[in-house]
């Protein structure tokens, strides 16, 4: 199976560059595009106040965050979650950005470019020109926003995990194809056997007279009659 880890984080602001920092991390594993159960989650402590206008976005204040734990000292572990899987992100330059900003910080090795997949871009593919944000997504492929009062990066994880999955070819994936190979192989079976007798025969079309008429004219036409005998047949008892 495929593993792969979906990935959300919480910021302070919009860019690295200019001074925002990591605040939170929720990772899903899927495999096969399906959820196993495992997840990774950590709050960050920033170095930094958290602004007044992205708190009321993920409602992560200062207090929540005053004895997290540094991106230093959780990079390990996160690093481990992921392992080598490719990292799906919605929007995924901007979740890129602060990963590497924070590994560069601690002179951590970054996650390739290659590996990370963006689920913006695969909605814009298949829905060009219409709003494709996690919160369009989920009311289009009608996944519940019931927990989702504010951005969280586990609770987004998880919604984007399930978006990912209609992406790739929608909950129809999860059939187990097996029982349609069966039903082919008996079908086929069945066609190299040859079809059996009706349980119930249809009743003759045709009166009594026509078929006394039409074993007499193959009986006067004929010589060799077999073939009409195996279709069961008695032409000598034309009339």
């Amino acid at each position: 199976m495929a593993r792969e880890i979906v990935l959300d984080t919480e910021t302070t602001g919009f860019d690295p560059k200019t001074g925002d920092r990591l605040i939170e991390v929720g990772c899903i594993e899927i495999e096969d595009l399906l959820p196993t159960g495992r997840m990774y989650h950590t709050l960050v402590y920033p170095e930094r106040l958290i602004p007044p206008d992205a708190i009321r976005v993920h409602g992560i204040t200062d207090e929540k965050v005053k004895g997290a734990p540094r991106f230093h000292e959780v990079v390990g572990e996160l690093m481990e979650f992921i392992g080598d899987a490719p990292v799906i992100a919605h929007n995924a330059a901007f979740d890129r950005s602060f990963i590497d900003h924070e590994c560069g910080l601690c002179g951590h090795p970054l996650i390739e470019e290659t590996r990370w997949i963006d689920t913006l871009k695969l909605a814009q593919s298949r829905f060009p020109g219409m709003a494709n944000s996690l919160d369009a997504l989920c009311k289009r492929f009608k996944i519940s926003l019931v927990e989702r009062t504010l951005h969280g990066a586990l609770i987004d994880a998880r919604l984007l995990a399930e978006v990912y999955l209609e992406l790739k070819g929608g909950k129809e994936r999860r059939l187990d194809l097996s029982s349609a190979r069966t039903v082919t192989a008996q079908v086929a079976a069945s066609a190299s056997a040859g079809y059996g007798p009706r349980p119930r025969p249809l009743e003759p079309r045709s009166t009594e007279a026509e078929r006394a008429a039409h074993r007499a004219f193959l009986r006067e036409t004929l010589k060799d009659r077999s073939l009409w005998a195996s279709y069961g047949l008695d032409v000598g008892d034309a009339a």
